[in-house]
């Protein structure tokens, strides 16, 4: 028992000590571990740290970039709106200017007037005074005639007042020539008036843009877009606008040059859409003219409705506001129609309210007067004629569609006074300087005739007038005409327009025939 009790022992301390050089291993191996853990958490504590920093400052960086570029749009910003207030302070003196020009000038109206009544009432007096010795001299002959003639009283009287009746009779005849002599000036005095403060009250001044319009750019590099490589943009451009683009030294700005109103505003919408829109190529381009031709109505309908609000006349039938926006592309001397509108609309206001006629039923009448030259292309008759039956359809008041169907009538005596001032207000603003130029009309049909002449021609699918009329640039069907008959039919263009119009220098005929095929890959 003694040997294996000792056995025992010996086998338990092996087992203890076996333990404890366990536990020994795995505690350094623990704090290993432990140590490594602790430097990993410490590395990547680190790198957190860094990429925290490189976020902060990329993050301050872009702040910094972004408030350079807001303060930079805030300066550009301040200073276009000073510019712009600069030009509204400019247009405010003017017009300050003007303002007390009239103020002036009726001042000095208003004292001739007071001056005029001051004579007016001295003459009152120096009548009455004569009435009064008038009358003193009767009693003074009646008195003597009684003793002179021995005459009774009723004899005398009777005698008196058949030379009193005679006198009086002559009297009249000088006094009533007299006043129509002074009725005749005064009325004359005070139209003059009425029509010269109407003509100054308008101050009207119209930009002569009968023939080219004025389209701005943002920049001068946008005219190399405009022209494209090797003039593809340019060329497309006119092709399907029929207008001539003038690409000059003018800064920021390109000319649309073409004899018709409706094509120049075509492409001056499609231009102006293009520049918006920064994709400028031949594609873009002719859909985008297809687009605006296609809202072209919406385009009138918005002209319509513009010179209505500028005459303050608010409640017209929307198909009255239609045929209006057309008259914006017919024109009267160097004026649109619309423009000699707006124009005879207000100096008709300004005569109604001097001459105490309904203000706003002339004002009417004015707008609507030429309303009859929207329709004189598809309707037989007058435009007059045509007028007042359009504004008659659409509920306008009677006087306001008689005085349209007179304002060109030669005799207005039985006529009402809203005739007679529509009359006078056409008249004024038709021949007032600069208003009317029979040589723009007259060329205006020359190109018109030049450009039939080259749409009647067998084979031409359009046709266009450009350069101010030195060229005419038709269009053919290539799938109708070869290259060989294009030739010939360029000299036949050419003979034609020789014998049938008359023009000063030459006119270069250019005809195109141009094939194109569209396919897709997908």
């Amino acid at each position: 028992m003694g040997i294996l009790e000792g056995i025992l022992i010996v086998i338990g301390l092996l087992f203890g000590v076996t333990l404890y050089g366990i536990f020994f291993a795995n505690k350094k191996k623990l704090e290993s571990v432990y140590e490594s853990a602790q430097s990993e958490s410490k590395k990547i504590l680190d790198e957190a740290r860094k990429d925290a920093d490189r976020i902060v400052k990329s993050a301050l960086q872009e702040a910094k970039e972004e408030s350079r570029r807001r303060r930079k749009n805030f300066e550009e910003e301040a200073k276009r709106r000073k510019t712009e207030m600069n030009k509204l302070e400019k247009k405010i003196k003017q017009r300050e200017q003007t303002l007390e020009k009239k103020f002036s000038s009726l001042e000095a109206k208003e004292a001739k007037t007071l001056e005029l009544e001051q004579k007016l009432l001295n003459e009152e007096k120096r009548k009455l005074r004569v009435i009064a010795e008038y009358e003193l001299n009767i009693e003074k002959n009646k008195k003597t005639l009684e003793k002179i003639a021995n005459l009774s009283v009723e004899e005398a009287k009777k005698e008196l007042m058949s030379s009193l009746d005679e006198e009086a009779r002559k009297s009249a005849k000088e006094s009533i020539r007299q006043i129509e002599s002074e009725t005749r000036k005064i009325a004359s005095q005070k139209a003059t008036e009425v029509i010269s403060l109407a003509v100054q009250r308008l101050s009207g001044e119209y930009v002569n843009d009968s023939t080219i319009t004025v389209v701005n750019l943002p920049g001068e590099e946008m005219k190399g877009r405009i022209i494209g490589r090797e003039g593809r943009n340019i060329r497309t451009i006119e092709q399907a606008t029929g207008v001539d683009l003038i690409i000059d030294d003018t800064p920021e700005a390109v000319i649309i040059s073409c004899f018709n109103p409706v094509r120049r505003e075509v492409a001056k919408i499609t231009l102006e859409r293009l520049i918006a829109d920064g994709r400028i190529h031949p594609a873009r381009i002719e859909e985008t003219v297809k687009r605006v031709e296609s809202e072209f109505d919406g385009i009138i309908t918005e002209y319509g409705e513009q010179a209505a609000f500028d005459t303050g006349i608010t409640d017209l039938h929307p198909e009255i506001i239609s045929h209006l926006g057309k008259l914006r592309f017919r024109s009267t001397g160097v004026q649109s129609v619309l423009q000699h509108s707006v124009e005879t609309a207000q100096i008709c206001g300004m005569m109604a309210a001097e001459l105490g006629v309904n203000v706003k039923r002339a004002k009417r009448a004015g707008l609507l007067h030429d309303i009859g030259k929207a329709v004189d292309q598809e309707f037989e008759g007058h435009h007059a004629d045509l007028g007042a039956e359009i504004t008659e359809k659409y509920g306008e008041h009677k006087e306001v569609s008689n005085a349209i169907r007179l304002h060109h009538a030669e005799d207005l005596l039985n006529a009402s006074a809203l005739a007679v001032i529509l009359g006078a207000a056409n008249t004024l603003s038709t021949n007032r300087p600069g208003a009317r130029k029979e040589v723009m009309e007259s060329y205006i049909k020359r190109l018109e005739d030049m450009e039939n002449i080259v749409k009647n021609f067998q084979g031409i699918d359009s046709a266009y007038v450009l350069q101010a009329g030195r060229e005419v640039r038709a269009l053919v069907k290539p799938e109708g005409v070869t290259d060989d008959e294009v030739r010939d039919l360029s000299d036949e263009l050419a003979s034609k327009i020789r014998q049938e119009l008359t023009f000063p220098g030459q006119v270069r005929i250019s005809v195109l025939r141009e094939s194109k095929y569209i396919e897709y890959a997908t």
